[in-house]
């Protein structure tokens, strides 16, 4: 049984990690929307679809780097330096085999797409593998350590330093040579940032024997990221095939636009929640009422925030983006749907992680998959709104089928489980219908950034509102949270 002191700490951690997590995430995805919005004024829908398919080819090799080390590392409650260097050195040998081979083989992709302009793409951005190979045992450490403080420092300073070279780059008509160009320098500063924040550097205390024991429980993170790149690049890929470079462009814009509220509103929580579970995964109560409290203070956030972007999205894509992205609105009003499903399972596969069953997520990941390849493919010809359809049905089908898995670990109760959604669904629904008779009555008296504005206004104040009258215990344990994260922070700034 773990002490009240060692309690205490943990706890300590844990809020302190999700302080520089909101930091680094807030602080990264603002800046790369602002870069995101510049760049989409001073590059064509082609272009995006261009670096798209590029990325396809790429983020499937990058799969490929780490092998599941890293989140071995976190996972194990006892690592030492034969683990670590281990890991490091066949982590850095396979990176720098895999960019002489990306590098060779960019044909084959730009000959299977059909676009000869994609071979030097391909060939540049295969440097950022040898970049992961540096990285990926650095980070897992500092992860480990909850020092999400330091790692907070050098996401922030390259996604700064990246936005500035991919904007000057822009506005020199690079083209497509822009993005990659953020790209790569992004990825440069990360490494050397990493390095100078973190005290730990590899030995040579190779083990294959260590390599082995990470190897064993990272090979179904290793496989299950193979999986997860065909859900989430199946449907880039059947678009970019068979519907081309524009509206993969359209279909990339709101999909990316997902991404960043995905990382902003529930990754920053769920980096945290990993190290956090898997120290608690011999105390089934307190990691029960740990998922529960994570879930629930989320998805007060999520909720509202995705239910309501389908009736913002065509203010906020002609005032962000310019009237030339107006078809990337229904994708992105389609897209949004998802987001209270993609919550349920990232807390889920958290605990699954901790619990030491990464088969079981593998599985999961692989039913997922399979549906989101069958349903793109029988929908990619009627156009990417069809698409984004196919992807958000097959999410609310399949949540079933996670729940499940979670039961089995660490026995929900399904009602009290279902009734930690129901505060949120309900104030979320009340912002929606605030936001929409708000649209009703001024869209045609007022300019769409003003519209925008005071749509906002009135939702937010609604959801308060409506929090504040039907759950008020929950509300007052909402604003202390958020009273003690702004207490930490000040004494840390």
């Amino acid at each position: 049984m773990e002490s009240p002191q060692n309690s205490s700490n943990l706890r300590q951690k844990a809020v302190k990690s999700v302080i520089w997590t909101a930091i680094e995430s807030g602080g990264r995805q603002a800046i790369s929307l602002v870069v995101f919005f510049i760049l989409a004024r001073l590059l064509s829908p082609e272009t995006f679809g261009l670096i798209a398919l590029a990325y396809i080819f790429i983020e499937f090799v990058q799969i490929f780097v780490d092998q599941g080390f890293s989140v071995a590392i976190i996972q194990r409650q006892e690592i030492d330096a034969e683990h670590l260097d281990s890991a490091f050195w066949t982590t850095l040998g396979i990176s720098i085999l895999l960019t002489m081979l990306s590098i060779a083989g960019a044909g084959l992709a730009a000959d299977f797409f059909k676009q000869p302009q994609l071979i030097p793409i391909i060939q540049c951005l295969s440097i950022s593998f040898a970049f992961s190979g540096l990285s990926s045992v650095q980070q897992a450490v500092l992860e480990r350590r909850f020092a999400f403080r330091s790692l907070a420092i050098r996401s922030l300073l390259a996604v700064i330093i990246g936005g500035i070279v991919g904007v000057v780059m822009a506005f020199l008509h690079f083209g497509v040579w822009s993005l990659v160009g953020q790209q790569l320098s992004s990825s440069l500063v990360q490494v050397l940032v990493l390095w100078r924040v973190s005290d730990w550097r590899p030995g040579f205390k190779f083990s294959v024997i260590h390599a082995k024991e990470l190897f064993a429980f990272g090979i179904n993170i290793f496989a299950f990221n193979i999986i997860n790149f065909f859900n989430r690049r199946s449907d880039s890929f059947l678009i970019g095939y068979f519907l081309g470079l524009v509206a993969l462009g359209y279909y990339s814009i709101a999909y990316k636009l997902l991404q960043v509220m995905m990382q902003v509103l529930i990754t920053t929580t769920t980096k945290v929640a990993l190290p956090i579970f898997s120290r608690l995964q011999g105390e089934p109560e307190r990691l029960l009422s740990a998922f529960y409290s994570a879930t629930q203070f989320t998805s007060l956030i999520v909720f509202p925030v995705f239910l309501c972007v389908p009736v913002l999205a065509p203010e906020f894509i002609k005032v962000f983006f310019g009237e030339q992205w107006v078809q990337s609105i229904p994708v992105l009003q389609v897209l949004s749907l998802i987001g209270p499903i993609h919550l349920i399972f990232f807390y889920n596969n958290s605990v699954i992680m901790a619990m030491g069953k990464p088969s079981w997520r593998l599985w999961i990941q692989i039913i997922n998959t399979v549906t989101n390849v069958v349903g793109f493919a029988l929908v990619v010809k009627f156009g990417i709104v069809a698409v984004a359809s196919a992807y958000v049905v097959r999410g609310y089908l399949i949540l079933p089928i996670s729940l499940l898995a979670i039961n089995k670990l660490v026995k929900i109760d399904l009602t009290n489980y279902l009734r930690l959604y129901i505060v949120p669904l309900v104030a979320s629904a009340a912002m929606f219908g605030t936001i929409l008779a708000t649209k009703y009555f001024l869209e045609t008296f007022i300019e769409s950034w003003m519209l925008l504005a005071i749509s906002l206004l009135f939702g937010i104040s609604t959801y308060i509102f409506i929090l504040s009258v039907i759950s008020p215990k929950l509300f007052r344990r909402l604003l202390d949270l958020a009273e003690s994260l702004n207490t930490k922070i000040k004494k840390r700034a």
